[in-house]
């Protein structure tokens, strides 16, 4: 069974008079345990399919499958449920909660889930520790670099063990050298959990890393 399945996406919505296509009869699968990069310029919709793939946003037409189970029908609450149990995702900046340490940021997902208290804590000691912040778990975002505000925020995407992890430039907003030690840390947590990921980037050298490239142009496929 795949993790995740688009078939035949579109998106469209009007502007005055026009009808503005975004996507255009995207279809693929992604695999259990497959790291697939979604490249393409600024405004090719890189952005728009991962909302879509994510039941953030709904397609015009087309399917979203995921884990086997079609989404079209399901109601808001549905859709909200599917997400939160089997969807992580991480963005170009990190949105973590201001008045929260690292640590209360990644318990927060798990909590909302119904995890325990001494559980989340638990696994988000884990996750921090894995991503070299054990000794900044009680520190709160504004206290954190760039770098460690987007591991935490990694974490929290892993916080419940999604099933797909969706990134949308995850290390965009950072440095060359910070990017390229944040990345290797999130594919590494992604290979040891064997999850799916589907990452979109604009780094081809990330691109390469990753074990498939998918490249939309203009709201195609490549």
């Amino acid at each position: 069974m795949t993790t995740l399945s688009l078939k035949e996406i579109t998106c469209s919505f009007n502007q005055g008079d026009e009808t503005l296509q975004i996507l255009h009869g995207i279809s693929f699968d992604i695999n259990p345990g497959e790291i697939v990069a979604l490249v393409g310029h600024s405004g090719a919709g890189k952005s728009t399919l991962l909302q879509i793939a994510g039941l953030l946003e709904p397609p015009t037409t087309g399917q979203v499958i995921m884990s086997g189970r079609d989404t079209a029908g399901l109601s808001e609450d549905e859709r909200t449920a599917l997400r939160n149990q089997y969807v992580g995702f991480v963005y170009q900046f990190h949105h973590l909660l201001p008045e929260f340490s690292a640590l209360e940021n990644v318990m927060m997902p798990q909590l909302i889930a119904g995890v325990s208290v001494a559980d989340a804590k638990t696994r988000a000691h884990d996750l921090l520790a894995k991503l070299g912040l054990s000794h900044r778990v009680d520190h709160r975002p504004k206290k954190l670099s760039g770098g460690e505000q987007q591991r935490v925020a990694i974490a929290r995407a892993l916080a419940n063990s999604p099933k797909i992890l969706l990134a949308d430039e995850p290390t965009g907003n950072l440095d060359y050298a910070t990017s390229d030690v944040v990345f290797a840390e999130m594919m590494q947590l992604v290979r040891d959990t064997g999850m799916s990921a589907l990452i979109a980037t604009h780094n081809p050298d990330l691109a390469k890393r990753m074990d498939r490239i998918i490249e939309i142009k203009a709201g195609k496929m490549v």
